[in-house]
């Protein structure tokens, strides 16, 4: 699983199986918790993280929503930009 930022402690990762792996999200994982999160809505899908850490993870993939998306559709995963 490609990792495609890393800041504050958290990893965010993301990989494709096809379409029976959607909706489009990534996987953050801060210390011993996980989470898998919906890239289109900011919703937990699977997991917990700490309400500061997730606040965090959903104001990250806002800043990189498109550039998201478009590695799910294209399966061309790239280092991005991480939470200043």
């Amino acid at each position: 699983m490609p990792t495609l930022a890393r800041f504050y402690g958290i990893v965010i990762r993301m990989y494709f199986l096809g379409s029976e792996h959607n909706p489009p999200h990534v996987h953050a994982i801060y210390g011993e918790d996980t989470a898998a999160i919906d890239i289109r809505t900011g919703e937990l899908i699977d997991g917990n993280l700490p309400t500061r850490a997730a606040d965090m993870v959903r104001e990250w993939i806002g800043m990189h929503r498109s550039e998201l998306l478009e590695m799910w559709e294209t399966q061309e995963f790239k280092k991005l930009d991480p939470l200043d």
